[in-house]
């Protein structure tokens, strides 16, 4: 995130979603005012290239821990396959010990540094597409499509319990996150302003609303507009100018508005 700032002159930074030390590949970095539109975003997947390794466990369920237990890896491609596809549509899966969940208000890693037992609860996680790549004993190349909060190194230690041999990630590159892809990306010591992207592309599945310029002063001045033609939901809506993308609004009643803007008055 530093060498973001350095680059753009820019204080206010975010992201939408880290990547585990180890891992590498396609990290989504908001800058200014779309920062703000962070939230919108969350829902959307993350696709990875990854490598599980069976036959070992690890306690941070990846190649960087303390190996736990090793046992032979006696399975076939056909069995990995089939306990794929017990995951695929998704699964309750229980956080790593090492992770940024938090635990009575305090993150989950911090207390297993001090050699704490951790186990965090499990929670509901979307697995839209897990598929077998190539199967070269013990390593299992895959390919998935995930929900926000699905953790791949709490995958790669499920599929090999549930082979009964257990099972840690040794690498795993994050190809797309929503809309955006990895051979689109920038590398950090390259990037300028001309490659910063139009927050718009954060709120393109949001049903839009056009404004004219009366309406326009009032939005960015957090003001209601009146929401036809927009019809009656539960779920945000994008306020356009023209090309420029001024707020995302909330529908209340017959009224829009403005929850987070995103322009300058």
């Amino acid at each position: 995130m530093d060498i973001v700032r350095r680059a753009l002159g820019e204080q206010r930074v975010g992201h939408l979603g880290t990547l585990d030390p180890f891992a590498e590949g396609l990290l989504v970095v908001l800058v200014g005012r779309a920062t703000r539109l962070a939230t919108f975003a969350a829902g959307w997947t993350k696709a990875y290239d990854g490598v599980m390794r069976l036959g070992v466990t690890t306690d941070t369920d990846d190649g960087t821990g303390t190996v736990l237990k090793t046992e032979p890896a006696l399975v076939t491609a056909d069995q990995v396959e089939a306990v794929f596809g017990q995951f695929r549509g998704g699964y309750d899966q229980r956080p790593p010990a090492y992770s940024a969940v938090k635990i009575a208000g305090e993150r989950a890693y911090r207390r297993a540094r001090r050699g704490e037992v951790v186990e965090p609860a499990p929670r509901r996680v979307e697995i839209a597409s897990l598929e077998l790549v190539r199967y070269a004993a013990p390593d299992v190349t895959f390919r998935a499509t995930v929900g926000g909060g699905t953790y791949l190194r709490s995958l790669a230690r499920d599929v090999g319990a549930a082979l009964g041999c257990g099972g840690h990630l040794v690498s795993l590159r994050r190809t797309a996150v929503g809309p955006l892809r990895l051979a689109d990306a920038v590398a950090p010591d390259a990037l300028t302003l001309t490659d910063v992207r139009d927050p718009s592309v954060l709120v393109a599945h949001l049903v839009r609303r056009d404004v004219d310029a009366g309406e326009r002063d009032a939005v960015v001045h957090g003001r209601p507009i009146h929401r036809d033609p927009v019809p009656d939901t539960r779920d945000p809506v994008a306020v356009f100018s023209g090309a420029e993308l001024l707020a995302v609004a909330d529908v209340e009643g017959e009224q829009l508005k403005p929850r987070v803007v995103v322009t300058d008055a």
